[in-house]
C-alpha cells in the first residue's frame, strides 16, 4: 500500500486476468487490513483507539490502510466537525457484507487447521527425503 498505486484498479493491467476476487484478495493480503476490518466489525472506532488495539502498527501505516479501505468502499470515515478534531471509522454496508464472508473463511480455517498443519508436515518430510 505504500506505492500509492490503487489496489483495485479501474482498468485491468495489460496481460492481467482482471479477476475481481484476486483484486480483493490483494487488498486484504496486506499485513494490517484484516486486523483493521476485524476491529471495525465490533463498531465505530476512533483513530487513536485503533492504533492502541492493533499492536505493532504505526500511525503512518494505519492511516495509509484506512485511506485504502475507505477508497475501496469497505469503511467510512466520520468527521464529527469538532475542535479538537474527532474522527471515527466504521464498516460500510459493503464492509459488513465482506465481514460475513470473512467470518465463514475464519470458521473454515479453524475447522481445517489440523489438516493444513498435517499436510505441511507431510510435504516437508517428503522434501527432506528427496534431498
Amino acid at each position: 500500500m505504500d506505492s500509492g498505486q490503487p489496489i483495485i484498479a479501474t482498468k485491468p493491467a495489460a496481460g492481467s486476468d482482471a479477476c475481481p476476487s484476486q483484486a480483493v484478495m490483494a487488498l486484504l493480503a496486506g499485513k494490517w487490513a484484516l486486523s483493521i476490518l476485524t476491529e471495525l466489525a465490533r463498531g465505530p472506532v476512533r483513530n487513536n483507539a485503533l492504533l492502541r488495539r492493533i499492536e505493532g502498527v504505526s500511525q503512518k501505516v494505519l492511516t495509509q490502510n484506512l485511506r485504502e479501505l475507505e477508497r475501496n468502499g469497505l469503511i467510512e470515515r466520520i468527521d464529527h466537525g469538532t475542535v479538537p478534531p474527532s474522527v471515527e471509522y466504521r464498516l460500510s454496508a459493503l464492509g459488513h457484507s465482506l465481514d460475513r464472508t470473512l467470518t465463514g473463511l475464519d470458521r473454515w480455517a479453524e475447522q481445517h487447521k489440523a489438516a493444513l498443519l498435517e499436510a505441511q508436515a507431510q510435504h516437508d518430510a517428503r522434501a527432506l527425503q528427496q534431498e
